[in-house]
């Protein structure tokens, strides 16, 4: 049962905000018309994974320059977007099938005394494809977001699944001297993954993302700053194929929040070492002084001093 993976148990359902959750879009011809809006909720994670493609999408398929993603119309939006959703189906199901969920009006299975009915999840029905079909994908309304999220699952099924964020294998010592290997990345994706969260730091739980996310094919990433997340990206193809491109270049952060009413312009510096020598003649208490973003940052650049070009820094 779905729900049971989803939250452990087959009597939880989604809350309010997860059900109205669906992907819109900034206004077009706007700084921000690239960009996903989200409200409160744990659907923000799944939003946010679809951003971090519909950037990949339109700067790096499309091949749109930086000052090209603020004019973007609302036909190139829905575009951008069935291809993002299309895409990240087609990974999940390892380029062979997608499966696509739809909301109908029959109901698929009858609850039982040990399941709590949503009204929703009984009506769902799947429907597989060999191809990268978008002509299917109606994730604008309401439980949109929850329907993608049923369609990865699916895609992807249960037994391929993967929670794990390091390189490779790790061997997990368990009860009675008994050794489980957990599977991590394989390969270098084309987007990536950056982690930092004071919480985790703090009680010494450093997590293991590595180099396979944090290096990705293109300079996207997704970020889980804190529990909050968020995108990074670089509109330079080559920043992560060409070292010398590493010395001192631009990143673009966009959190999804309300709050943020334009792209926020970083600029980061990795040989300067000026945050170096500020840390160490600070309290060592690096994440008390700086934005929990720049300490993202340098999960993947130790050490970069980077700039916010005027804004005040803020996350």
């Amino acid at each position: 049962m779905v729900t049971k993976m989803l939250f452990g148990s087959t009597y939880q359902v989604f809350s309010y905000e997860w059900k109205r959750a669906y992907f819109r879009f900034h206004e077009p011809y706007t700084d921000l018309a690239y960009a996903l809006e989200t409200d409160k909720g744990g659907a923000v994670a799944v939003q946010m994974a679809v951003q971090v493609n519909i950037i990949k999408y339109l700067l790096f398929v499309q091949n749109k320059e930086e000052n090209i993603l603020c004019e973007i119309s609302q036909k190139e939006q829905e575009k951008a977007l069935a291809a993002a959703l299309a895409d990240i189906l087609w990974v999940a199901g390892e380029g062979q099938k997608a499966t696509v969920c739809l909301v109908t009006s029959d109901t698929y299975f009858t609850p039982s005394i040990d399941y709590k009915a949503d009204h929703f999840t009984e009506r769902v029905s799947k429907r597989s494809y060999a191809l990268k079909d978008t002509r299917f994908l109606n994730c604008e309304g309401s439980h949109g977001v929850i329907l993608f999220l049923y369609s990865l699952l699916f895609s992807r099924t249960f037994e391929r699944a993967c929670p794990h964020v390091f390189n490779g294998l790790q061997k997990l010592e368990a009860e009675g001297n008994v050794q489980k290997q957990l599977h991590g990345v394989s390969s270098r994706s084309e987007v990536g993954y950056l982690h930092w969260s004071k919480e985790e730091v703090e009680h010494y739980r450093f997590p293991q993302v590595g180099s396979m996310l944090k290096t990705p094919k293109l300079p996207v990433w997704l970020c889980n700053i804190s529990g909050t997340y968020s995108v990074l990206f670089s509109t330079n193809r080559l920043l992560l194929s060409d070292w010398k491109m590493e010395h001192l270049f631009d990143l673009y952060f966009y959190n999804g929040q309300p709050s943020q009413k334009t792209t926020v312009h970083l600029t980061v510096d990795t040989h300067s070492h000026h945050w170096e020598e500020n840390h160490r003649e600070g309290d060592g208490d690096a994440e008390k002084r700086f934005p929990s973003v720049e300490m993202a940052i340098r999960t993947k650049w130790e050490g970069a001093a980077i700039n916010w070009n005027g804004v005040v820094p803020f996350f």
